[in-house]
Parts: structure tokens; C-alpha cells; sequence
């Protein structure tokens, strides 16, 4: 007897320990599907977004955009905090100087990185350095030149031969240093020597003071000229770019008119600060190039005059670099000056 209790117990002991290392195995396999996907977890909690712009702007609207589809995809809220003024500067140093732990991201034009480290000597982060490239979102034609509906010109030689006659035409634009300020310094330096620049802290602000005839022209986002023009409170004088912006297919770029070298595009991109560990940053590529695919991400990115691009932090990166050149050209030409 003594030997069959034996037997029976250790086979009740293998049992058992078989029983375990299957309740194990399913405890690991529910609690890894109940994880987060992403080595590290990301996200546990509410993420950050600071676009450049202030709220209701372009990039503030696209910023929202992306929130909402990672918001769905994460199972976490998404935050839009806009960051408005200082050509983006304000933006930039919040997200530089935010915990790199991936939880604050920046949305922004090629200002932030590009055109303020050209004219600035001095600025609160460092382009190059403080910053982790996530994906260049999408590129498009620039800022375009608009008008009042009102005024007697309606392309840039009725403008360059109405200056002639009428010197001092002032221009606005959403912030010195910006694009729409290069392209407009570009104009007076090449064509229209009376130009002068009035900055304001919003696009819109400068489109209603060109409407109440405070101001002769200002720059337009494409989406933005768009709309207006169709509700006939404005008109666009020219396009930047290499080609026409499908949304302004019938008006002509400024090369096409004669006006050389504002052919650069601009892009919009998305940063996390320096030194997120490689999962999270993995991540959230991985989740704004999901986020660019979907219908509503894509018709904000064109409703804006820009074409979706979604790309890799390396190929973001070699993009930026060959544009710090291409603005450096821009600017000198240009003859922008600032001094901090």
C-alpha cells in the first residue's frame, strides 16, 4: 500500500504542477493582452500635442485632427495645446524643454526648425539637438499672395505696375521670420521696393485688417485663400512652388508670372523632445503615419493646400537638412535681417 500512496502522490504532485503551469501560462497571456501594445507600454496616460498656431488655425485644426485618430487608437486622451506667437518659438521650447518620455509632441511648420535658427543668433532650444524628427507630415506650396477683392490688381504684374504708381503697399504676415515674411521681403527685393512688412500674431487678424483697407496685401494659407476667394472677399495673385496647389488650380505660381525663386514648398512635421527611449519613438511613428492614412487626416492635410507624406525619421531628417540650405538661399536673397 505504502508503495501504490507513493506512486499516486507523486503523480498528484505532477499533476498539480502541470495544472499551475497552465494557469501561468493563461494569467501571462491575458495580462499581456491587456498591456498596451509597444515594448514600453506607451502610452499609460494623457498625451500632449502643441501645434504652432493658435487655436483655429490650420495647424491647430490638423493638430486636433491627429489627436482624435490617436486618441482612438491608444485608448488614452490626446490633448491639443496651442502654443501661438513668436513665430513659433513659444511652441518649440515647450515641447524641447517637456520630460522625453514621449507624452509631449510638437506639430509645426518648417519655422521652428528652419527659419528661426537661420535669422535668430539667439533662441531657448536648439534645433538640431533638443528635438527627436517623428515624421515630416506633409509638404505643400507655401503661403499665397492675396488681396482684397476690391483691389485694381488681380496678378502680380497689375500689382508690380500699381506700386510703381503707388509706393509704400504694405503687407501682412502671421509672424517675422516666417515664410509668408521671406517670400514677401523676396517680392520687395526683386520687384516691389515700396513693400512693408506688417507682422501680426494670427493669418486672420492680417485678413481682416486687408479687408477693412487697412492693409493693401497679406499671405494666405492655400486652404484659407481658397475659401475666401469662393465667398469673394479675396483674391490670389500668385502661387509659390514648383507647381500650381490643386485646391488653386486656376491660379498661376509666381514663376509662371515671371517672378523666380519662390519655388521653395513648405511642410508641416511632427517632433517629441530628445531622447525618448526607442519604443516610444517607434510608436509614434508608427501611429501618426496610421493617423495620416485615414480619410479625415488626409482631407484636412489637402483642404490646407498640402499633399500627405508620413515619412521616416531618417528620410525626415535628410529633408530638413536639404531645406536649411535651400531657406539660407531664400534669406539671403531675401535680404531678412533679425536681431534678437
Amino acid at each position: 500500500m505504502s508503495c501504490i500512496r507513493r506512486g499516486w502522490q507523486a503523480r498528484a504532485r505532477v499533476a498539480a504542477r502541470g495544472l499551475a503551469a497552465v494557469a501561468l501560462a493563461l494569467f501571462s497571456t491575458t495580462a499581456a493582452q491587456a498591456q498596451p501594445s509597444g515594448a514600453s507600454g506607451f502610452p499609460a496616460r494623457p498625451v500632449r500635442i502643441i501645434p504652432y498656431g493658435p487655436g483655429g488655425s490650420p495647424i491647430d485644426l490638423l493638430a486636433r485632427a491627429y489627436a482624435e485618430q490617436l486618441r482612438q487608437a491608444w485608448g488614452q486622451p490626446v490633448v491639443v495645446d496651442p502654443k501661438p506667437g513668436a513665430s513659433g518659438i513659444l511652441a518649440a521650447d515647450a515641447v524641447a524643454k517637456a520630460p522625453p518620455d514621449g507624452y509631449t509632441l510638437l506639430i509645426t511648420l518648417q519655422t521652428t526648425h528652419i527659419n528661426n535658427p537661420i535669422l535668430h543668433d539667439k533662441l531657448p532650444y536648439d534645433a538640431a539637438r533638443d528635438f527627436q524628427p517623428l515624421s515630416q507630415l506633409a509638404i505643400g506650396s507655401g503661403p499665397v499672395l492675396v488681396a482684397a477683392a476690391s483691389a485694381p490688381y488681380s496678378n502680380l504684374a497689375e500689382l508690380a505696375a500699381y506700386a510703381k504708381k503707388h509706393p509704400s503697399l504694405t503687407y501682412g504676415t502671421w509672424g517675422t521670420g516666417t515664410i509668408a515674411h521671406l517670400f514677401g521681403e523676396l517680392l520687395r527685393h526683386e520687384a516691389i521696393p515700396g513693400l512693408i512688412h506688417v507682422p501680426y500674431k494670427t493669418e486672420s487678424i492680417a485678413h481682416q485688417d486687408m479687408e477693412a483697407g487697412r492693409l493693401d496685401l497679406a499671405w494666405a494659407n492655400p486652404g484659407t485663400a481658397r475659401n475666401m476667394s469662393q465667398a469673394g472677399k479675396m483674391k490670389v495673385l500668385g502661387v509659390p512652388g514648383r507647381q500650381r496647389a490643386p485646391i488653386l488650380a486656376a491660379v498661376p505660381t509666381f514663376l509662371e508670372q515671371g517672378f523666380k525663386g519662390f519655388e521653395l514648398e513648405g511642410w508641416i512635421g511632427a517632433y517629441a523632445p530628445a531622447g525618448i527611449p526607442p519604443a516610444v519613438r517607434d510608436r509614434l511613428v508608427a501611429s501618426l503615419q496610421a493617423a495620416t492614412r485615414t480619410d479625415d487626416v488626409r482631407t484636412r492635410i489637402v483642404d490646407i493646400g498640402f499633399q500627405p507624406v508620413a515619412n521616416r525619421p531618417d528620410e525626415f531628417t535628410a529633408n530638413a537638412r536639404a531645406d536649411y540650405a535651400r531657406f539660407k538661399q531664400l534669406v539671403d536673397a531675401a535680404g531678412v535681417t533679425l536681431k534678437n
